[in-house]
């Protein structure tokens, strides 16, 4: 079944099946449609309405109004950490970057290179470092927020794929996460270099960010971004939201060689809730800023 799985992904038109998706999630009438998704949706993945800020379907304007829901306040406490998750979620992996290698699963690794677009310059800077994939399903709370605090560096939008990024896909899709849609967003912080990579995925009909809106669909291009030039600079605070999925997708963190330790209690499979702790930032750590 799962091969099956696998092989339809190839067939189906992702991308149009994916610009469908985004038209139905945006439909606020008739209401009883919008209403009739949302409340079948909740069943389907048993999604904690009690977490949100506004509870009920029928108060959300449309689809993509419920999928980003905001939390209710105080319902995603802060831990006292150097690195705390940026979402709700499970890890798909976790661990150390072997030279420029990264592990996808069991008998699977992809490069930072092709991650990050092809962008060498960059991709050297988290040789032998760091890196924490986490999965949101369907069911997740879908806004993604810092995991320390940074400041933009710069933006790459690299168009691509949109494969499912469940565990069954992640295990049988060679360099899935370096093949689908994804937005790469680079930050200085008191750890040095990060890269947070959102990933797109089959259905997922957008990618949004706080400080430009929504990022991905655009024109079907390598697309590049440079705010240190910006006037006014984009900082967020540890915690802070920095974007958003419209539909499940995968979060992945890179940090430089030494620059931080993971929580020994997370591992491939661990459940992930926004604001737990993540990691502590080494000794000397912000030593690779640059």
């Amino acid at each position: 079944m799962n091969a099956v799985f696998i092989l339809l992904q190839y067939l189906v038109p992702q991308h149009a099946l994916s610009r469908l998706v985004g038209w139905l999630a945006e439909v606020r009438h008739p209401r009883w449609l919008k209403n009739g998704m949302i409340a079948t949706f909740i069943r389907a993945f048993g999604v904690d309405m009690n977490e949100a800020e506004e509870r009920y379907p029928e108060a959300y304007a449309n689809f993509n109004a419920f999928f980003t829901r905001p939390l209710r306040p105080g319902a995603r406490p802060l831990a006292a950490a150097g690195l705390v998750c940026p979402a709700d979620g499970a890890v798909s992996q976790i661990g150390r970057i072997e030279e420029h290698s990264l592990l996808q699963a069991k008998g699977r690794r992809y490069s930072t290179w092709a991650l990050l677009g092809g962008d060498e310059e960059r991709a050297a800077q988290f040789r032998n470092g760091h890196f924490a994939t986490i999965y949101l399903s369907p069911r997740d709370y879908h806004r993604v927020h810092m995991p320390i605090e940074g400041e933009l560096v710069a933006t790459r939008y690299v168009p691509g794929k949109l494969f499912s990024v469940n565990g069954t896909t992640a295990e049988g899709v060679d360099r899935l996460f370096a093949r689908n849609e994804r937005l790469i967003c680079y930050f200085e912080t008191p750890a040095g270099p990060m890269a947070l990579v959102l990933v797109g995925a089959m259905i997922v009909a957008g990618i949004d960010t706080v400080w430009e809106g929504q990022v991905a669909p655009p024109p079907r291009a390598v697309r590049d971004r440079d705010y240190r030039s910006l006037p006014t600079s984009v900082r967020l605070a540890q915690g802070e939201e920095m974007g958003r999925f419209k539909l499940g997708s995968t979060v992945i963190l890179l940090f430089p060689e030494g620059a931080v330790e993971w929580d020994p209690a997370l591992q491939a499979g661990s459940a992930t809730r926004l604001g737990q702790p993540l990691g502590s930032l080494s000794q000397g750590a912000g030593a690779h800023s640059g």
